[in-house]
């Protein structure tokens, strides 16, 4: 068995994810050599059971490789996997890069060095839908691809809009290719491919879309982008679960703004108001993006960091963030709580702060973006300082 075969086996047996993957590669030294190891080996992972580590080597029993192949194939599906050369280099250094890639059409080359997200909500609003079309549009005649979700709503704007304009555009899907989901964008996704862009996800052929899997595919969304753009989204939006990957991923964020009476802008504004970059233009995301070290707006290979570090200071990376009392009194209840308590989950600290589940996610996002908390690659929120 090769790696490929590996990565892709693994994909289809459901319970293991990019996480348990991960580890479990490391444990025995390659994708290939997992399925050269005992139950008993694999069973002292943390977070594979005895029944995972048996269901991994009886393999054969739960899922068909072969059948995959040929559905892919009659579909016109390409299947990548982090052991072909033609993976994607950003989404390499995601730490839960996805162990298939599903692929119709092709990853435009230019999406490595001038790539944008652009995501918002299902119910766009007139304003928020005007937006989406002239930023995208903006980014194509710039010569950049939009990277959205297809989903209704401004990321169907946003695909449409770039097309339009005659740039091109990379669709990522909560579900398999042959389960395509929202059926009414059938059209458009195939207006993708033709355009010279693609239709992607890492989710097997028939794997039909579900409320997890969707947040799942905003992480690749913001993976395959230099930064985020969050166009129109309220406090509870998936959309923020992009920003808020986007972070983790020591991304852009950039947003932008709304009303200030608008449910459908609230998410906007409090990214804004923490510190992601306000956008009324796709100027203002070219100039941010000049002033990162290495960036050149013409060259195929940017260096998005210099050799001090993330946060271009290895001595003190804490140096200018503001201090606690310009913050808000659920911003400090949290960090409070993680200074005493240590590293916590979204949930443990909803619980142990008495706050709304959603005011937490709202809250965590602009702390992370004032790199005032970190999330570690488990899950759970630390204080930075």
């Amino acid at each position: 068995m090769t790696d490929r075969e590996a990565y892709i086996i693994l994909n289809l047996l459901s319970g293991i994810g990019p996480a348990r993957a991960s580890s479990l590669a490391a444990l025995c030294g390659s994708p290939a050599a997992i399925f050269e190891h005992t139950a008993e080996d694999l069973a002292r992972i943390r977070g594979v059971s005895d029944s995972l580590a048996a269901k991994i080597l009886a393999w054969q029993d739960f899922v068909d490789p072969e059948e995959e192949f040929r559905i892919a194939e009659r579909s016109g599906v390409d299947i990548v996997t982090p052991a072909d050369e033609r993976y994607p280099r950003q989404l390499r250094e995601i730490h839960d890069a996805p162990l298939c890639l599903y692929v119709r059409g092709s990853i435009p080359e230019e999406t490595e060095a001038r790539s944008i997200a652009m995501v918002g909500t299902r119910n766009a609003s007139r304003y928020g839908a005007s937006m989406a079309r002239h930023l995208a549009e903006s980014a194509a005649y710039s010569g950049w691809v939009t990277v959205s979700g297809l989903a209704v709503g401004i990321d169907t704007i946003v695909h449409r809009a770039t097309l339009d304009a005659g740039g091109k555009t990379v669709a990522v899907l909560g579900g398999g290719l042959a389960r395509f989901h929202p059926q009414e964008n059938i059209p458009l996704a195939r207006a993708i491919v033709e355009n010279g862009g693609a239709v992607i996800t890492e989710f097997p052929m028939t794997f039909s879309p579900s409320r997890h899997s969707f947040p799942m595919r905003n992480r690749i969304i913001s993976g395959l982008s230099l930064g985020t753009l969050v166009i129109e989204a309220g406090l509870s939006s998936g959309s923020l679960i992009t920003a808020a990957h986007a972070l983790e991923q020591g991304k852009r964020v950039f947003a932008v703004p709304g009303e200030a009476d608008a449910s459908g802008s609230n998410g906007c504004n409090a990214l804004i108001r923490k510190g992601a970059t306000l956008v009324e233009n796709f100027e203002h995301i070219l100039e941010d993006f000049e002033f990162l070290p290495g960036f050149d707006p013409n060259s195929d290979n940017l260096a998005l960091h210099d050799d001090s570090g993330e946060y271009g200071d290895a001595a003190d990376p804490a140096a200018g963030l503001p201090p606690d009392e310009s913050l808000s009194e659920t911003d400090r209840k949290i960090l409070d709580i993680l200074r005493a308590e240590g590293p916590l989950s979204t949930e443990q600290i909803a619980l142990k702060t008495e706050l709304p589940p959603p005011d937490v996610m709202s809250a965590l996002i602009a702390l992370e973006i004032l790199r005032r908390i970190r999330k570690d690659p488990d899950g759970t929120f630390r204080r930075m300082r």
